[in-house]
């Protein structure tokens, strides 16, 4: 029997963070341009933090508490 070990990814792909958040490819770059996304280069490929996928979603969880 194999262990396995589940590794949550600190980064995503730009499509993989736009789908988990649903949002068009151009509005997650603009996301990103405001900085309400927080990415990065390694080389030519962009990465997208997940805590920042995390904690956008939490901004916006308290915005809808607080506007209710």
């Amino acid at each position: 029997m194999q262990d396995t070990l589940a590794i949550k990814p600190l980064a995503v792909a730009p499509k993989d963070g736009f789908a988990m958040i649903g949002v068009s490819k151009s509005k997650g770059w603009d996301m990103i341009a405001n900085r309400e996304l927080e990415a990065f280069k390694v080389g030519r490929v962009t990465r997208i933090t997940v805590a920042s996928i995390e904690a956008y979603i939490a901004r916006q969880l308290a915005a809808r508490a607080v506007a209710a």
